[in-house]
């Protein structure tokens, strides 16, 4: 029996005790029950990652899997929770010992590009204080059993010539709740009203805990793993934990608090203003941003560009309110009131502030004119202008006095000397207050203008006109000369006819004037006719006697006649009866033209 006994703890104690072959350290490697080990390989770490990885516990010639890792994690279901694995090095820690990861451990490492190295060593897990072996080794306390006691535990017996194995045993060993865990279905902690919430809950136990929520620290109806709320309201909002309690450790062990916070979504988003009508530099202002929601933050933006605090610019209650004191018009708007939370976000309308300022920047703009000068009786337009808002209200002055005249435009028709002088505009606004004036304009009027010509003197105006009045003259002159030609020798068809008729008519007595080229008077003086501008000379003829004539005489016999005839003073009849002839003839030419 002693023999058995001292061969039973002889196998325990030292039973494969080898040296580690290729990557792994030469072993047999030891370690306490409830420790850990490390088994490390001889690579360094490399850029170049393996493609393969693996690890297996060799026990009576039965392989498990430890680990396999590729491009995913494979591990056994008696390790998981209890190994590290290096990606860069292969290397294992294996932690929580039993007695039964005693055994063979065999590494497997495939590089990129196909080459493939192994090692393997073992493994001994050696009693503690807890532990004791009596009885020659054939009994074994545990003292203070640990959830890493409960076996499979079996008991190995040989001699010199045969060897024997019990059946496995296995210990129940209750523990925990440990590690207990809260998840939720949802990520951030935020949620919409209404929405539904899931909340799970997990804890290293045996037996299986029992599990109870919490919420603010207030015990909930609903037990079990899981915690479904559903159509979540507001009042839901707060920190859930869970509670693990074994019913055969008699423990408990609480979770770290979850929360949740239940949001109602942004909407009516609006903004709401002290006083719209407001003057620069004068007024304040304050608008306030109002919406429906929960856990709301609030951005102002003035156009495009966000509204920040500044001296003059206060934001207040949680940044829903804007004061801007002392306003300018850079600060007319459009503001818009930006409001989200963790799930929706809104907008409101656009508010624009009417705010008055100027006038100022006031400019008189004058006539155009490339004289120094206006004439009388000229028309003027003046303009004036200014920055202002609203529209400036305009009046003008002539030499400091004030006109009737009103309005962005002052028109003067048909201007006097009286009103020469310095103008001037004034601007006013009549929501600010203000008054500015613009510098004055000169206005000179004169009687009458002074003509220049720039390409020609007095002396050759003067010469230009004389010279047209000749030529207008001498073609006068020309003109009149060939018409009265034409007219005189058409007349003389007509003579004889004309001659009867004044003998027909001697006994009247007429008074006739002639106005002809070559004419003897009564008292034997001579008249020139001619296109002179000289007085007229007429003759004054009296008719006693005609002598009868059997036809009238030509144009040619005519002027025989008057060739042979001596202008005597005595020969009266004949003498008027040539004058009579002509002096018809003159005056059938004058009545004619």
């Amino acid at each position: 029996m002693d023999i058995i006994q001292l061969i039973c703890v002889f196998s325990v104690a030292f039973t494969g005790l080898t040296s580690g072959t290729g990557m792994l350290p030469d072993g047999p490697l030891t370690a306490a029950v409830g420790g850990a080990v490390m088994f490390t390989t001889t690579r360094t770490p490399s850029n170049k990652p393996f493609v393969f990885i693996g690890w297996i516990f060799n026990h009576n010639n039965t392989d498990t899997n430890i680990i396999t890792s590729t491009s995913t994690d494979n591990i056994g279901p008696d390790y998981v929770g209890r190994i590290t694995l290096s990606k860069s090095t292969g290397s294992l820690e294996l932690r929580n010992l039993t007695l039964s990861d005693s055994g063979g451990y065999r590494v497997t490492l495939t590089v990129d590009g196909g080459n493939q190295e192994t090692g393997s060593t073992r493994l001994e897990i050696l009693a503690r204080d807890r532990v004791q072996l009596t009885d020659g080794g054939s009994t074994l306390t545990i003292v203070n059993v640990t959830r890493y006691d409960q076996g499979p535990f079996r008991c190995k017996v040989s001699n010199a010539v045969s060897n024997g194995t019990s059946e496995p045993v296995k210990l129940s060993i209750s523990y925990g709740p440990d590690d207990v865990n809260l998840k939720k279905s949802l990520s951030p902690e935020e949620c919409v009203v209404g929405s539904n919430v899931d909340l799970s809950c997990s804890a290293v136990s045996s037996p299986s805990a029992q599990f109870s929520w919490f919420l603010n620290g207030s015990m909930l109806p609903e037990a079990g793993p899981e915690l479904r709320l559903m159509n979540i309201q507001m009042n839901q909002s707060g920190s859930y934990s869970c509670q693990a309690f074994n019913n055969k450790t008699l423990r408990y062990k609480t979770s770290q608090p979850a929360a949740i916070i239940v949001i109602v979504p942004v909407s009516n988003v609006t903004v709401t203003v002290s006083d719209i009508d407001l003057v620069e530099f004068n007024s304040s202002v304050r608008l306030c941003c109002s919406s429906s929601g929960s856990s709301l933050s609030f951005l102002w933006l003035n156009g495009s560009s966000e509204v920040t605090a500044i001296d003059r610019v206060q934001l207040t209650d949680g940044g829903s309110t804007v004061t801007i004191v002392n306003v300018t018009r850079y600060d007319q708007g459009p503001f818009r009131c930006k409001v989200s939370n963790a799930v929706s976000n809104g907008t409101s309308d656009l508010v624009n502030l009417s705010i008055s300022f100027g006038p100022e920047n006031i400019v008189l703009k004058p006539p155009s004119s490339t004289q120094d000068h206006f004439v009388v009786g000229s028309n003027i337009d003046l303009s004036c202008s200014a920055v202002s808002r609203p529209a400036a209200l305009f009046y003008w002055f002539l030499n400091g006095n004030l006109l009737p005249d009103t309005g962005p435009e002052l028109s003067m028709t048909n201007i006097h000397i009286n009103q020469s002088g310095n103008y001037s505009c004034q601007a006013f606004n009549n929501k600010t207050l203000r008054y500015q004036t613009s510098q004055p304009a000169a206005i000179n009027i004169r009687a009458s203008p002074i003509q220049q010509s720039p390409t020609c003197s007095a002396g050759c105006i003067a010469g230009i006109v004389i010279t047209c009045c000749v030529i207008v003259g001498a073609c006068a002159v020309a003109g009149y000369f060939i018409f009265y030609k034409k007219k005189l020798r058409k007349a003389s068809t007509n003579i004889t006819s004309e001659h009867q008729d004044t003998a027909a008519n001697s006994r009247n007595q007429e008074l006739n004037y002639a106005n002809v080229s070559t004419l003897q008077n009564r008292d034997g003086g001579i008249v020139q006719l001619g296109l002179q501008n000289n007085s007229t000379e007429y003759a004054q003829i009296r008719l006693n006697s005609f002598p009868a004539a059997s036809s009238p005489p030509t144009y040619d016999v005519h002027m025989q006649r008057m060739k042979r005839q001596a202008p005597q003073p005595g020969a009266n009849g004949a003498q008027a009866n040539t004058h009579v002839y002509i002096d018809k003839l003159v005056r059938s030419d004058s009545h004619q033209m």
